[in-house]
């Protein structure tokens, strides 16, 4: 048998960031009041190939008889057995600004014992908001990003996630998605809080239109007023407001998922003197199999016993010194020129960390 090697892999990723450059306010703020609201509903999804819900699911049965029932069709709820139907939940995003008689996509997710939703086709749902208010109605045929077969021997094959569709443009908006225009002042909410970048955004915009029409509420947003030649003009003032550029700030920070042992170094992280010793190791696994002989008096059998000789190998560490490292460039060439493995720039890092020689954030995952 050929010796085979068990060797430990991650995969590192250092990023390099050049100098930082400035972006528009379009991707570094949102609009306080333009938001996304949440829509959801439950409803049914029929015409599937019998790999609907369990018949006796009461849920299902009552939301069939309901259906019917809705439709001039009365049946008795005990006599419904069908795996043709599932019991679903849609869940939907209303834009903001969003009108009556626009088209929105539908997720729809199963809610009961389904084994797939292909080929099924939504019923009719109204889609209600926070308020309990209807606001759309969905319904189409779903589209699955995979499949799940199976046989009556009990063989099965699935690929990817069955009981989970989506329909594009799968709903109608029935009414207007609350929110109206400011008049006087626009508050901007920066997706990432920091002091610095909203400091600077609001100089970006005094420079735009004159000196105090910005003022920074909070690291997390920035308050801009309306100037009176443009109070009858707010989209155009908006849409000016998103193409200023603006130059963002973020705090020195290394992120580490020991899971994968990606790591990600951020662009002002620097690395103070230190002294790192680091050693590897190998795990080999030789694999044999012996042939167990009986007594040649006896009745027994031939028997094949597998064998296993495991041998471990640990490299000496060598202590190497760092020198300060100013930039992110500099922090990955004085490692890289260690030779560190993926997995070892992990321990590396907390260690650094706790010794204070690593000076940013550091985020495992």
């Amino acid at each position: 048998m050929k010796p085979r090697t068990i060797v430990f892999v991650a995969a590192a990723l250092v990023a390099l960031a050049g100098p930082a450059r400035a972006e528009r306010l379009k991707e570094l703020v949102t609009i306080e009041g333009f938001r996304k609201n949440q829509l959801v509903g439950v409803g049914l999804v029929v015409g599937l190939d019998g790999t609907g819900d369990d018949p006796r699911s009461p849920v299902t049965r009552r939301q069939i008889a309901q259906l019917m029932k809705n439709l001039g069709v009365t049946v008795d709820e005990a006599q419904i057995q069908s795996r043709n139907v599932a019991a679903v939940a849609i869940t939907a995003d209303l834009p903001p600004f969003a009108r009556a008689g626009m088209r929105i996509d539908v997720l729809v997710s199963s809610m009961g014992l389904a084994q797939s939703l292909q080929g099924g086709t939504l019923i009719a749902t109204p889609l209600k908001g926070a308020d309990l208010q209807t606001y759309a109605i969905a319904q189409g045929a779903l589209s699955l990003g995979g499949f799940a077969v199976s046989a009556g021997s009990g063989s099965a094959t699935r690929k990817n996630h069955a009981t989970v569709g989506r329909i594009p443009q799968g709903a109608t908006v029935e009414m207007d998605a609350p929110g109206r225009l400011p008049k006087e002042s626009i508050t901007l909410l920066l997706k990432e809080a920091d002091f610095t970048t909203a400091s600077r955004i609001a100089d970006a915009i005094d420079k735009s239109f004159g000196a105090t029409t910005a003022r920074v509420r909070d690291p997390g947003a920035v308050t801009v007023r309306v100037t009176a030649p443009w109070r009858k003009h707010v989209v155009h003032f908006i849409a000016t407001l998103e193409a200023i550029e603006a130059t963002p700030d973020a705090p020195a920070r290394v992120v580490i998922d020991e899971r994968t042992g990606t790591v990600v170094v951020g662009e002002h992280v620097t690395l103070g003197r230190a002294a790192i010793a680091y050693g590897g190791l190998t795990v080999e696994v030789q694999e044999s199999v012996n042939a167990s002989q009986p007594n040649p008096l006896g009745d027994g059998e031939t028997v094949l016993t597998p064998e296993s000789k495991i041998s471990v190998t640990e490299a000496s560490g060598n202590l190497n010194a760092l020198k300060p490292a100013a930039t992110v460039a500099d922090v990955a060439r004085a490692l890289n020129a260690l030779g560190v493995k993926p997995r070892d720039l992990v321990s590396i890092f907390q260690a650094l960390k706790t010794s204070g020689a690593l000076r940013a954030d550091l985020e495992v995952m």
